[in-house]
């Protein structure tokens, strides 16, 4: 069994904790936005629409210089290369939140900066993703994508505090009026964190290539969009960044309508729904370390419960008042059981967290007050590990296609933008209205129970079935 590279990992995780941060202050930014310019709810949801466009648009690019280079062009830059120059454009992209938050505000201009932001982000998630599978025993690699998920999980924990706070201030003594200069501060602070970042990476002991350096022709793009398994997750990625992206950020809109609370008081709601995606990763994370089943079993109880003290200590510390969030610990036990039941192994993650997560939704869309309210947001538990497994599956076994796969699935994290944009649309009071809009979200978990199992059956046709162990110890 291929030996996990710690060193080259734990260097590579650092960049998920970008990506976390950013996506998840986006929902910070749709309701100050909204209120500050005076937005509809459907086209201040052009935010996440623009922003995961842009992973498509970075895909595009990516294919199409690989077919003028005939060769794929991670392979022929290096993915230190790759990564860095992803981490360069986005630090781009944080410079025009300048002119978007002066002088009253331009949305074109706020678009633009995350555009830009997501494009280089596009770019790093092409080169890291498949890193992350190959540095190790691939049997593992749902599992080590899962850690990286954790970290990435972090900053999306702590992206909407710090971003709340340089907007409002303090929790316990907020401003009341909205000052959308505040918004450079975090950004610029990040984008130099990036140029950093980027000279990192640069000079890291990351490998540089991976897989076979083959000539890339057109018609491998072609030939790879033929095997089954990667078109069936091309469409799970689509739903999988839809529905997560789509419950987190209608849900300010949501507890505003519902239950009265302003734009100041929902980021401890917005940070407990990208902490729960943490919870879920460290839980499945556990299985990345090499021990014994039963030291793999305890750590899976109680990173869970570190990650959602992370949580309770980034919002106390920023002001909020942790006492009512504390019965989501019960939610918690209910996610640590399901990482027990499914033992790593990816089909039935995405089986059982999928109807869990349609359960959550349809709870939340016949209750109300805050059991719809943490019913939703439990949604960001079980949809925690279907990144990585939808990503192992969907790569599984094909070889000198694996890049080009790859580039593919990450194209389709435009879902994030269209999904999230559709459900949006359908929240309007004329429509299905902000809480039965959710239904949104159950049509897609069961698309990714049918992707499930018909991939299963694709790849044990394929001779494929090296899932069934991926967590247990040794």
């Amino acid at each position: 069994m291929q030996k996990t590279n710690y060193s080259a990992f734990g260097t590579l995780i650092v960049i998920f904790f970008f990506w976390g941060f950013v996506a998840a202050s986006n929902d910070i930014l749709i309701p100050v936005f909204k209120k500050a310019l005076d937005l509809k709810q459907s086209k201040v949801l052009w935010i996440q629409n623009t922003f995961y466009v842009a992973y498509t648009v970075g895909s595009l690019i990516y294919f199409a210089t690989s077919s003028l280079l005939k060769r794929d062009l991670f392979n022929k830059i290096g993915y230190r290369n790759g990564l860095a120059l992803g981490l360069l454009v986005s630090a781009l992209g944080t410079l025009l939140f300048i002119p978007a938050s002066n002088n009253g505000g331009s949305f074109e201009m706020l678009l633009g900066g995350l555009f830009i932001v997501g494009l280089g982000f596009s770019f790093q998630q092409m080169a890291a993703n498949p890193l992350a599978i190959q540095m190790g025993d691939p049997a593992k690699g749902n599992v080590r994508l899962s850690m990286a998920g954790g970290i990435n999980n972090l900053g999306t924990t702590i992206g909407p505090v710090i971003v709340s706070y340089a907007i409002f201030g303090n929790a316990s003594n907020a401003k009341t009026t909205l000052d959308l200069a505040s918004v450079q501060t975090p950004y610029l602070v990040l984008g130099i964190v990036f140029v950093l970042a980027a000279l990192f990476f640069k000079f890291s002991n990351l490998p540089d290539h991976i897989g076979e350096d083959n000539q890339n022709e057109p018609g491998q793009m072609l030939s790879t969009l033929r095997e089954p398994q990667v078109l069936l997750a091309m469409i799970a990625i689509f739903v999988y960044v839809g529905v997560e992206v789509a419950t987190a950020s209608n849900l300010p809109e949501f507890m505003k309508q519902n239950l009265g609370k302003k734009e100041s008081e929902v980021a401890p709601f917005v940070s407990l729904f990208w902490a729960s995606m943490m919870i879920g990763r460290w839980a499945s994370a556990a299985g990345v370390f090499e021990k014994s089943k039963v030291f793999n079993r305890l750590m899976g109880i109680f990173l869970p419960i570190v990650a959602f003290g992370i949580f309770a200590l980034a919002n106390t510390i920023g002001g909020s008042d942790m006492s009512s969030f504390m019965p989501y610990i019960g939610l918690v036990f209910v996610l640590i059981a399901a990482d027990f039941i499914s033992n790593g192994n990816p089909v039935r993650q995405i089986i059982l967290y999928s109807s869990l997560g349609s359960l959550a939704l349809i709870i939340g869309i016949f209750s109300s007050g805050y059991i719809s309210v943490f019913a939703f947001i439990s949604v960001g538990l079980f949809c925690s590990t279907l990144w990585p497994c939808i990503f192992t599956l969907g790569i599984a076994g094909l070889g000198s296609k694996t890049n080009i796969a790859s580039s593919l699935l990450i194209l389709m994290i435009m879902g994030g933008g269209f999904i999230t944009l559709a459900q949006g649309t359908l929240a309007a009071d004329n429509l299905l209205g902000i809480q039965q809009s959710y239904w949104v979200g159950v049509a897609c978990f069961a698309y990714l129970i049918y992707f499930a199992i018909r991939t299963s059956t694709i790849l044990k046709n394929k001779g494929i079935n090296t899932f069934e162990t991926a967590k247990s110890g040794h």
